[in-house]
């Protein structure tokens, strides 16, 4: 099936939902994507460098505008009735469920001086929720685009990036950077996303494994994580410590050639040390990437990735014994590379391999998890694919 195909089909079936619980057909059906991050962990609350690309999983909402302040939520992952909110009593901490995130979205584009006047809304979402691939910032960022343009209201994607991002730090209380929205408002098909996040600038850099003869994997472990939870917390709060005691504005300000003297500056700071480090040699880490690709030289990634995976496990301590045992066992089956993916904690990692390698490792894994004990993971190829749009 055709992505165009694959799209109708999805829009139809929202549509048809919709219908079911409102009574009358949306005004439109949109489609937002989860992402997987390449390379650039922990560094875009650090004004860093980001490099992810959009999945086909995608969160889909069918809406309808409406006049009269009220918000009436459901979604086909929740068993649960249509939720009936106004949104003049949207609030930062009144909600601690999902509908958090498209209220948030509902909430932040008001406090931002937009006249949203309520909707009716349908999610569905193929994202793996709580596998570090961004199901959140699909959800946000789908009903974002959707009232962009029902109100017409002109937002650009890296506006709506940053709104959605508000959303989620504020009334949902998860202090994320502003990488998985973007990624999900802007990711183009056969190409990887490499976004400064001090500006939001952006360059699409082609990303076509599959025309080298490679493949990426994607591992979710199944181990469920939140970034709302305090150890993301505790890490963001340590890298501001770390700015502050080098007299930055942010680590990106560190150069990695002046790496070691702030270290010696940070003295006895051992635990600011480690995340310092980590964050300055995972922006180096991001521009080599990016040199490799443009290059020629993609086979080359595989070290810099799994030099990636070493520093979030040893510096950043944001692994577990799941997404270590991924990356070990990937290697010695003949991964060109692989590490962690997303926040940590749990979720997922990536697996960088020649096509033919790729079931050989597959297996590989899910044995060596069956051998242990730990749940089988989900395992499947991540292809770069559309970022937010319009279905229908």
């Amino acid at each position: 099936m055709s992505e165009s195909d694959a799209d109708e089909t999805t829009a139809r079936a929202a549509g048809e939902r919709f219908r079911e619980l409102y009574g009358a057909a949306p005004h439109g059906v949109w489609a937002a994507p989860g992402r997987v991050n390449l390379i650039g962990e922990h560094t875009d609350y650090n004004d860093g460098f980001v490099m992810p690309f959009a999945l086909p999983h995608t969160a889909v909402a069918a809406v309808s505008r409406r006049d009269d302040g009220v918000l009436r939520l459901h979604s086909a992952d929740v068993d649960a009735p249509v939720v009936e909110l106004t949104v003049d009593s949207l609030a930062p901490g009144t909600d601690r469920d999902w509908t958090a995130y498209p209220a948030g979205v509902v909430w932040a584009l008001r406090e931002a001086g937009h006249a949203v006047t309520g909707a009716d809304i349908h999610l569905a979402s193929t994202v793996p929720a709580g596998a570090g691939l961004s199901s959140s910032a699909a959800l946000e960022i789908v009903v974002a685009l959707a009232l962009n343009d029902l109100y017409e209201l002109g937002l650009r994607g890296w506006q709506s990036a940053r709104l959605c991002q508000r959303a989620e730090n504020v009334y949902v209380g998860a202090p994320v950077g502003v990488m998985d929205q973007t990624a999900s408002a802007c990711c183009e098909s056969g190409h990887a996303l490499f976004l400064d996040t001090r500006d939001l600038s952006q360059r699409q850099i082609p990303f076509d494994l599959a025309a080298e003869g490679m493949r990426l994997l994607v591992v979710d472990t199944q181990v469920k994580h939140s970034h709302s939870e305090g150890e993301y917390g505790r890490r963001r709060a340590g890298c501001e410590k770390g700015a502050a005691l080098l007299g930055v504005d942010a680590l990106r300000d560190v150069a990695p050639a002046d790496l070691d003297a702030a270290l010696d500056r940070l003295g006895d700071e051992e635990e600011v040390r480690r995340l310092v480090r980590h964050v300055v040699t995972e922006n180096e880490r991001v521009e080599r990437v990016i040199a490799l690709l443009e290059s020629g030289d993609t086979r080359a990634i595989g070290p810099v990735l799994t030099a990636g995976h070493s520093s979030l496990r040893d510096d950043f301590r944001v692994s577990c014994p799941e997404l270590d045992l991924v990356v070990d066992t990937a290697l010695a089956s003949g991964a060109l590379g692989a590490r962690m993916t997303g926040g940590g904690f749990g979720g997922s990692a990536i697996v960088l391999a020649e096509a033919a390698d790729t079931a050989p490792i597959t297996e590989a894994i899910r044995k060596t998890f069956t051998t242990v004990g730990f749940t089988t993971p989900r395992i499947f190829e991540a292809v770069p694919s559309a970022g937010a749009r319009r279905l229908r």
